[in-house]
């Protein structure tokens, strides 16, 4: 994957840790951007110049022509894969276990995921990054714990109030158009930047993570990140391999 800069930082004030923008890129039905999003945290958490850090989430869907009514998980994914489907959502579950994540694939539904894109849009613009990340939280667990339609309007409206949104705007919002097309840029956009997988965690604009990494390599690039910014080096920053992701209508097992 290529990500072209956007643009030279600015210099970090003297005794201070550089700003930095993360921007990931995530589909609210893949089981690894939960665990992605968990082991971010975790290495987020434990790093100095993290009140420095805004984290943004950026669209992607894996199954963009998901139907609009929703479906059982599990009689999806068996579909899609057969037998093993069962043995992909267990080793999930318990990936997600040491994470802190409970996951009901027997509850869970297939469902198109644009409107919750376009809610995560909402809650970036008018309420702010911090906003934007209790949001998706939000629609994670309601999607892969509680076996919500994280694609019916109601539902979703449900989601952003316990997050801490408006009811009322969110509700007009949804029941229009506003954000489909800013939406369907940024996916636009994704796929330029040459994005087929997911969790995919851009750094600055210019360097790119895959996958659910483990917490110590977030760290580890968290911090390689951060001294490019205070010295202004134009060379690349050394990461893992790719880590296990979704890509395109499916995900690793």
């Amino acid at each position: 994957m290529t990500v072209h800069p956007s643009g030279t930082p600015s210099a970090p004030t003297p005794g201070e840790s550089p700003a930095m923008k993360v921007e990931i890129y995530s589909d609210i039905a893949c089981p690894w951007c939960y665990i992605g999003k968990r082991r971010f945290e975790e290495a987020l958490d434990g790093f100095a110049g993290k009140e420095n850090v805004e984290v943004v989430y950026r669209p992607y869907q894996l199954v963009p022509d998901a139907p609009a009514t929703a479906s059982p998980h599990r009689a999806w994914l068996a579909e899609r894969y057969g037998p093993q489907s069962v043995a992909m959502d267990a080793r999930v579950a318990e990936l997600g276990r040491a994470e802190g994540i409970t996951y009901d694939f027997d509850a869970a539904l297939h469902a198109n995921t644009f409107l919750g894109h376009r809610l995560l849009h909402l809650a970036e613009t008018e309420y702010g990054a911090a906003a934007q990340g209790r949001v998706k939280e939000a629609l994670l667990k309601a999607h892969f714990t509680d076996g919500v339609d994280v694609g019916d309007r109601a539902a979703l409206t449900d989601v952003a109030v316990s997050a801490g949104l408006d009811r009322d705007r969110v509700a007009a919002y949804l029941a229009g158009d506003e954000g489909t097309a800013e939406v369907r840029a940024q996916l636009a956009e994704a796929r330029e930047l040459g994005i087929t997988a997911v969790p995919t965690f851009v750094f600055e604009g210019k360097w790119a993570v895959q996958g659910g990494q483990e917490a110590e390599t977030f760290r580890k690039v968290l911090e390689q990140v951060a001294g490019e910014i205070g010295e202004r080096r134009p060379a690349p920053v050394p990461v893992a391999p790719a880590g296990e992701a979704c890509a395109d209508g499916s995900c690793a097992i």
